[in-house]
């Protein structure tokens, strides 16, 4: 409550600086607007920065220092006002600040870029740092866990039973952590998702690209990324009441037994949801390429087909694998729809049929409820989590040297 009302605060002060600044240099300029180093939005924009910039540093001074200040002193509790006059205060101080350096000759364009860039600076650092924070903390609770596992019996165990016991008198005392069936359980449904939606992904952008009119794809492209709006809890549940039932019915009927949670659906499922992930991208990327690569194609003699097979793909390969691996992380990340359709049985198999687990499913399953950060099973989660960063990782390694090999072909 204090930050949207320190922010609400502080967006009103900027918009009346703003327009002060606007106006002060128009009226200081009068007729001779020419001789402006700066157009009146910057002038604008520069008061409102002042404002926004010290009142944001206040209010975050402010909200760091409080605790302290409130041990020495006693502040009264007015629900988030204290902050918001603090920042107020700071801001209304250097609205007054800039509006009176506003004058014509002032550079206030080249200002308010440098305060951009610092931004700009700011957040790229920020993500930055928080992605070398996330791999610290994985790293650090990797290593607790692994000076209590072994790293091979982890990394080529074949048996996962991550069940350990409270107290050393318990049955189970210590668990089984091989991550192979985990590893294997996620290929497998990543693979199916991947055999759905590539194919469907990539002919949907070719006929939307290449083939269909104006009007049909301004009617289809819509209706097909609706199903990256779908919630995954919505596939989950169609995957476990409708498309499980469905094989399961199908495998008695041929003499086959087909689990009642299966990989199979899952990954049908999960490939049906990332289908928009692949379309959409290389719809984006083939309508890209130069029109006059076509036309140099169709020149020549070549079909529409032929065009597509042999100038327009290898043009957008780069873009298309990009959508891919996008569709390939997002298969790996998904949680609901294998703990709905797939189970939590780490069953080291390939047989589609079967029930199987991923890894995200047991990073969820091992930090539910009470968890004492002190045993392997919790810890398990961590280098599991690691793991799945390493994975990413070599894909995008991967998909990089694939990108840069025909980059280089075709610029």
């Amino acid at each position: 409550m204090q930050i949207l009302v320190s922010v609400i605060t502080l967006l009103l002060l900027s918009i009346v600086g703003y327009e002060l600044g606007r106006r002060r240099v128009l009226i200081l300029a009068g007729a001779r607007r020419r001789d402006l180093h700066s157009r009146p939005q910057y002038h604008g924009l520069y008061v409102a920065l002042w404002c926004a910039i010290p009142g944001i540093g206040a209010a975050i001074l402010w909200l760091v220092a409080r605790p302290w200040l409130g041990r020495i002193v006693a502040l009264p509790d007015t629900n988030g006002a204290t902050t918001a006059i603090v920042a107020a205060i700071a801001g209304i101080t250097g609205l007054a600040i800039a509006h009176r350096r506003i004058a014509p000759p002032l550079r206030a364009r080249i200002a308010v870029e440098r305060i951009a860039r610092a931004v700009m600076l700011i957040a790229s650092t920020v993500a930055i740092l928080t992605t070398f924070g996330i791999i610290l903390s994985l790293l650090f609770e990797s290593l607790r866990f692994f000076a209590k596992v072994p790293f091979f019996d982890f990394l080529f165990g074949l048996r996962w039973s991550p069940q350990t016991a409270i107290r050393a008198d318990q049955v189970g005392a210590s668990g089984a952590f091989g991550a192979i069936p985990l590893f294997a359980g996620t290929m497998l449904i990543t693979v199916i998702a991947m055999c759905v939606a590539v194919p469907i992904g990539l002919f949907s952008a070719i006929y939307m690209s290449e083939y269909a009119t104006p009007r049909v794809r301004a009617n289809v492209k819509p209706m097909l990324e609706i199903l990256a709006g779908v919630p995954t809890v919505v596939y989950g549940f169609f995957a476990a009441l409708t498309v499980a039932p469905l094989f399961r019915g199908i495998g008695e009927s041929v003499g086959i037994g087909v689990s009642s949670e299966s990989a199979l659906a899952a990954g049908m499922v999960m490939g049906i949801m990332i289908i928009p992930f692949v379309s959409s991208i290389s719809d984006d990327v083939m309508n890209a390429v130069p029109q006059t690569l076509r036309d140099g194609a169709y020149a020549l003699g070549a079909t529409r087909s032929e065009t597509v097979r042999q100038i327009v793909l290898p043009a957008a390969l780069p873009g298309i694998v990009g959508g891919i691996l996008l569709a390939i992380s997002r298969a790996i990340g998904e949680t609901m729809i294998v703990v709905m359709a797939a189970g939590l049985a780490a069953n080291l198999t390939a047989n589609p049929l079967q029930a199987v687990t991923t890894v995200t499913v047991q990073i969820v399953t091992l930090l539910v409820g009470d968890q004492e950060f002190d045993s392997a099973k919790t810890l398990a989660a961590f280098a599991l989590g690691l793991a799945l960063f390493v994975i990413t990782l070599v894909l995008n390694v991967i998909a990089l040297r694939v990108v840069r090999k025909y980059r280089e072909k075709y610029d």
